[in-house]
């Protein structure tokens, strides 16, 4: 145990925020990996950084007044006390950039690090082109970049070319693996996700539009989640017999655990996932996947092996995908199997942590 602090902060949605999501899981998990190995976290700020319109002026200078506001009290902290050792920001990015850690890096000379930060030239548009480039800045000064998808390695690269970039696989923390034991009859789908606008909302109605198309099999469907949209997402499956689609809400993880030992087959089209967390949470239960070909998907879906992936929209080859595991009782097995196989061999917390710990232990050390 070697006690260096690290300052971490996540501009998006703080590991403390209130609201389950991928990337609240994700910051808390990263922060589990950092004190694993050794390290002494602190989470910096819950300054949410959110540019929800980059055209709503008022609002983006209200943002930037109180990271002014919010850079001043940390400096303020640290002259009294010693600062950390670095500053780890987690999923920097055109709607969510760190306002506050390339500012504070340099005035105490501290080593900066990202994960998961992204860079996109199609976003450059109203103050978002601004907030972008904060985060490229940031990313051409910081120490090392971690990157999640081959997707965003590419995006930085072409943007950053000298920037130092690294790869950590998306992974998930013990809490989040279970194991499932038995293949449930009847058939159980599960899918958990936000209900919410956009993506989210994207993928509801392509995988109703699919399912629609399979009547036939006699599939249950389990639906996790709840969110502003929940109204809307429930009528997207009102021409399917309302016993055939169970609605549980909001769940723990324990529950959620329940839920997918209790299922055979995960299904989630994952419109414009930037991998998708509960894909691996299913795979680490042994559930086969059934996801769309887009995105970040292919980075935790191996196609063919952990399950299945399909063109994005289209709904029949989506709706014949699953109907090929659901009545396909050896290949759903095989694919169980492959699918705690492929997490097991690249998605661990352990995995994540050992690099983890051993690319800040390079950064710290070099930095002094």
């Amino acid at each position: 145990m070697h006690g260096n602090k690290i300052a971490f902060y996540a501009p998006l949605k703080s590991p403390a925020h209130e609201v389950p999501s991928g990337d609240r899981l994700m910051a808390r998990s990263l922060v589990e990996c950092l004190q694993q190995f050794g390290y002494c976290v602190e989470i910096v700020s819950h300054l949410r950084a959110l540019i929800r319109d980059p055209n709503d002026q008022a609002a983006n200078t209200t943002l930037l007044r109180n990271a002014d506001q919010e850079c001043e009290r940390i400096s303020t902290l640290w002259k009294r006390q010693d600062p950390p050792d670095c500053w780890f920001c987690y999923h920097p990015y055109y709607k969510s950039p760190d306002l506050l850690g390339p500012a504070l890096c340099q005035e105490f000379n501290l080593p900066y690090v990202t994960a998961e930060a992204s860079y996109s030239k199609r976003r450059n548009e109203g103050f978002w082109a601004l907030a972008q480039a904060r985060v490229l800045e940031a990313v051409n000064a910081a120490a090392v970049n971690l990157y999640f998808t081959e997707r965003d390695k590419i995006g930085l690269r072409e943007s950053a070319q000298s920037a130092d970039l690294v790869r950590l696989r998306p992974f998930i923390h013990p809490l989040e693996t279970h194991s499932c034991s038995s293949h449930p009859e009847p058939l159980n789908l599960v899918t958990v996700a936000m209900m919410r606008s956009g993506d989210k909302w994207n993928s509801y109605v392509r995988l109703a539009a699919a399912l629609s198309k399979i009547i036939e099999v006699p599939w249950t469907l389990h639906i996790v989640g709840d969110g502003p949209e929940s109204q809307q997402v429930r009528a997207l499956f009102a021409n399917i017999a309302s016993e055939r689609v169970v609605w549980h809400g909001e769940k723990s993880p324990q529950e959620i655990a329940t839920i997918y030992a209790a299922s055979s087959v995960y299904v989630w089209p994952g419109c414009g996932e930037a991998y998708g967390l509960a894909y691996l949470e299913a795979q680490s239960a042994g559930l086969p996947v059934v996801a769309f070909d887009t995105a970040g998907v292919p980075e935790v879906v191996d196609n063919g092996y952990s399950g299945i992936l399909t063109g994005e929209g289209g709904d029949t080859a989506y709706a014949e995908a699953i109907r090929r595991l659901l009545t396909n009782e050896d290949q759903r097995r095989l694919m169980s199997a492959n699918a705690r196989q492929h997490i097991s061999e690249k998605h661990t917390f352990k995995q994540a942590s050992d690099s983890l710990g051993k690319v800040m232990q390079q950064v710290i050390s070099s930095a002094k």
